[in-house]
């Protein structure tokens, strides 16, 4: 059973959603909560396998909300947003949520997405997770990290990682590089592991913020 904390500053919101989750078998909504700070309380008691976050709320929004949950190892986050372009959806993405989903999703999806985050895989694709930070960390504007921390990977696992935020799946990373799909699995995991990562999206994000991908690459 996925046990699922929803939070949304609208009342109607949490009562689709919870709609939608209480007709799954496999899922279970334990709690909800209205506001940022509401959330990390609740999250710290319960101890669910998801939180299904909004992103803009008062008291404490839903990033700080984000940062604070993941950093205590306490639950997985997928934030909803109204915007695909949101900066408050990139800044989740970087305080450690698995990804994000539009509120407008269909149930189906957002069903999905939720049993893959509890997986623990992200949902975010890494062609919209691109356009994020095209637009925000290719403003000029944003603060780069350094490059060294990728010193601790090889050749082969720079190379991946540069795929990975391409967009390329492990299928497709073997094709390009001769290898198995099972040598690429390894790789992968290396490379979260090394760079203290839980998941590809975060690949993608350090991706940019090292420049090792810049905004318009192909």
């Amino acid at each position: 059973m996925i046990r699922v904390v929803l939070v949304d500053d609208q009342e109607l919101m949490r009562v689709g959603f919870r709609m939608v989750l209480g007709a799954q078998a496999d899922m279970e909504v334990v709690g909800e909560a209205g506001n940022g700070r509401e959330a990390v309380e609740l999250v710290e008691a319960l101890r669910p396998d998801v939180v299904l976050m909004d992103v803009r709320m008062p008291v404490l929004d839903g990033v700080e909300a984000t940062r604070l949950i993941t950093e205590r190892g306490l639950s997985k986050v997928l934030v909803m947003t109204t915007f695909d372009l949101d900066e408050y959806a990139l800044s989740a993405l970087r305080s450690g949520a698995s990804g994000f989903l539009l509120k407008d999703t269909r149930p189906d999806h957002l069903v999905s997405a939720l049993r893959s985050v509890a997986s623990g895989d992200a949902v975010v694709s890494p062609s919209v997770t691109r356009r994020l930070l095209d637009r925000f960390l290719g403003s000029g504007n944003s603060q780069l990290r350094d490059a060294a921390v990728l010193d601790v990977l090889t050749d082969r696992e720079r190379e991946v990682m540069l795929l990975i935020a391409q967009g390329l799946s492990n299928t497709e990373i073997a094709r390009k590089l001769f290898l198995s799909e099972a040598t690429v699995k390894t790789h992968v995991g290396r490379v979260l592991s090394k760079l203290d990562l839980r998941d590809r999206v975060q690949v993608v994000v350090l991706a940019y913020e090292t420049g090792v991908v810049r905004p318009g690459m192909d």
